[in-house]
């Protein structure tokens, strides 16, 4: 527990506004954690209170048992949702200069900024000024200059937005580069298929309170159903007959197959036990736990569900300008 980041039940007002409310989340070293909320949740305020820029009125952070305040800048690495790059400046020029920020030699800055630049692709762009670079493209210079001090724990507010689905593979794999190097990531995003990709541990914020937090299988197996997916050539995927079952739900009917809520404390195989004596052929069966999506919405509601798409449309019409 010692060697965690350990946030400990952080107030945060502004003025009349609560953005923090005794928020608590602990992340394990080496670990790929995922921030979930709503707009306006805390996410934002969480992170920046971590790094030191913004003072909680209250609680504590610490990191392998010292509180942040005490740490050495270069402890950090931190990936902004607003890009903080001179457009000006050439790229290799920018990224030496940050570097130096945090001492690190010239030499060795050369280095690994030719080796980052050849990984995403634009080995070339060294020598072009910010401005002149597409958004994604940004964005990985930012992520560039976010890890060239080595740092322990990178914090990154929604590092995917804007990016196209070949910058976001990318950027995916920078990720795990970094875990392989036994380095702590955190970062918040509205794209609950990469949470699921990449994480093994998520605080859900809602309202400024983390209102779930864990490994991804417990949080997960905590909310008490299971998740089956039916198909039969019985009656097709209306399947009326799957609706009588005691404490069974259909959540979804697709295409191709039925999604049903299941009660934690029943056997699912019941169900295809079912069907079989029915005399129905089944042709999919699948047990599965429910998905960070469900979680998300069974924790918030709608409301943060409505937000987050209108979020994503936002941001999906700025990446396609």
């Amino acid at each position: 527990m010692t060697l965690s980041l350990v946030v400990d039940s952080i107030t945060k007002r502004f003025g009349n506004v609560v953005a923090l409310d005794g928020a608590s989340f602990t992340v394990a070293p080496g670990r790929i954690f995922g921030l979930l909320g709503a707009n306006g949740a805390g996410k934002t305020t969480s992170m920046r209170i971590v790094l030191d820029i913004l003072r909680a009125d209250s609680g504590r952070v610490t990191w392998q048992g010292i509180d942040n305040t005490s740490l050495p800048r270069r402890t950090w690495g931190y990936l902004p949702e607003e890009r903080g790059l001179y457009p000006k400046m050439k790229v290799g020029e920018q990224l030496r200069f940050f570097a130096a920020l945090y001492g690190v030699t010239d030499a060795d800055a050369r280095a690994e900024i030719e080796d980052w630049l050849e990984r995403f692709r634009i080995p070339d762009y060294v020598d072009r000024r910010v401005e002149e670079l597409s958004k994604g493209n940004q964005q990985k210079i930012q992520f560039i200059a976010a890890i060239l001090h080595d740092p322990d724990v990178l914090i990154m507010d929604e590092p995917f937005t804007g990016l196209d689905p070949v910058n976001v593979r990318l950027l995916k794999e920078a990720f795990l580069e970094m875990k392989s190097r036994g380095k702590t990531l955190i970062f918040s995003t509205h794209q609950m298929e990469t949470v699921e990709e990449l994480c093994e541990a998520i605080a859900i914020v809602d309202r400024g309170r983390v209102v779930v937090s864990g490994g991804v299988r417990e949080v997960r197996r905590a909310i008490g159903r299971q998740v089956v997916r039916l198909t039969t050539d019985g009656d097709g995927n209306g399947a009326s007959w799957v609706e009588e079952l005691p404490g069974v739900q259909v959540t979804a009917r697709r295409a191709d197959y039925l999604e049903l809520s299941v009660p934690a404390d029943r056997d699912p195989t019941s169900i295809l036990r079912t069907a079989m004596e029915r005399g129905d052929r089944v042709t999919l069966f699948e047990i599965a736990d429910p998905s960070l999506e469900e979680i998300f919405i069974a924790h918030v509601g709608r409301r943060a569900v409505d937000e987050s798409e209108e979020h994503l449309a936002t941001t999906g019409k700025e990446a396609a300008r």
